[in-house]
């Protein structure tokens, strides 16, 4: 999803900068931009160190100027761990917090600030469609999901009039192909919401549904 995304910010004249835990990953991700006429380089660094976010960050903006658009999906290389509501733990729920919410809310300071000075800027979070109507499969995952669907919500509003604007963006599909008779859609299909909201500037949030 997330090379669907740069790569359509991309064709668009943007300049990418990816962050995942792993750089020889980046190198491979970038490479393949790159081969497609895109300037992109990686940061290292997992989303769960904020100290390690923040600096990949930083870096990225040393690189390649101000950051005009955050976009902030993070996958779990290991598979989600998924637990109902009345079989969740407060450790089964917090795994999820860590990763989803509380990595969006450290990376929104290091890129926030500039997007203000120059009243200008996007920031996109990725949830599931979990987080609008959740499934009892995913009792973990989706409560996690809608905290950060809350919480940039809010920070939606809070930017109002800045020349900023937050939205969450919930995919509500399985990506690439899921159980039989279930809703599926491709990257490349869902990629396009994305641009759209940063450029039409209308919408609190997108819901995709296929």
């Amino acid at each position: 999803m997330g090379l669907a995304i740069a790569r359509t910010f991309g064709a668009h004249g943007f300049d990418i900068a990816l962050i995942s835990r792993t750089q020889k990953k980046l190198d491979t991700l970038a490479a393949e931009l790159t081969a497609d006429g895109i300037t992109a380089k990686g940061f290292a660094a997992d989303v769960c160190d904020h100290a390690a976010l923040t600096a990949a960050l930083r870096a990225a903006a040393t690189e390649f100027g101000r950051i005009d658009v955050l976009e902030y999906s993070p996958a779990d290389a290991a598979g989600t761990h998924m637990v109902s509501p009345s079989t969740a733990s407060p450790a089964d729920i917090q795994a999820q917090i860590e990763q989803q919410l509380y990595g969006a809310i450290a990376a929104t300071p290091a890129v926030l600030p500039a997007m203000r000075d120059a009243d200008s800027g996007t920031l996109l979070f990725t949830t599931g469609g979990g987080s609008v109507d959740p499934n009892p499969m995913l009792g973990n995952v989706n409560a996690a999901a809608a905290a950060l669907r809350n919480w940039t919500l809010n920070l939606h509003k809070e930017l109002a009039d800045t020349g900023v604007q937050a939205a969450p963006v919930a995919i509500s599909v399985w990506i690439g192909g899921g159980p039989e008779g279930a809703p599926t859609a491709s990257a490349d299909q869902i990629a396009p919401v994305y641009w759209n909201l940063h450029v039409e500037r209308n919408r609190a949030e997108h819901v995709f549904t296929g």
